[in-house]
């Protein structure tokens, strides 16, 4: 299973290695940043090569790129858009949520601060997808 994370965070980064590093599911976990994650998706510059992701994780705050415009971008590519786009974000605002789903979001998550609800919301994902 290959798995797209899309995150400028490196706590959550390392939390969502480390879960994914205990499972018993078999998993490829990549990470790019914003703009990062359309050059990965589609095998340019630095990504040449890059195996297309089975799921995207991908939190909305990011620093350069808005992780709408991101969402966006790849849900309007015809190579990409049947790739599942799991929102995983600290908003719990409704126009966020509202427009997550209007850009063809497969889910929306809102991150807990709680290391032990992150384990378990990560483990939904798990649970329900893989």
């Amino acid at each position: 299973m290959e798995i797209l994370s899309i995150e400028d965070n490196k706590g959550a980064v390392g939390l969502i290695e480390k879960f994914f590093k205990d499972t018993k599911i078999r998993i490829s976990l990549h990470v790019a940043k914003d703009e990062e994650a359309v050059r990965f998706l589609c095998c340019e510059n630095n990504f040449l090569g890059s195996l297309r992701p089975d799921i995207i994780i991908l939190d909305l705050n990011l620093p350069k790129k808005d992780g709408r415009e991101v969402l966006r971008e790849i849900k309007e590519n015809s190579d990409l858009k049947n790739i599942p786009a799991i929102i995983l974000t600290p908003s719990s605002a409704e126009k966020d949520i509202l427009r997550a789903y209007n850009l063809h979001a497969n889910a929306y998550i809102v991150k807990p601060i709680d290391f032990n609800e992150l384990m378990k919301v990560i483990g939904s994902i798990e649970e329900f997808w893989f």
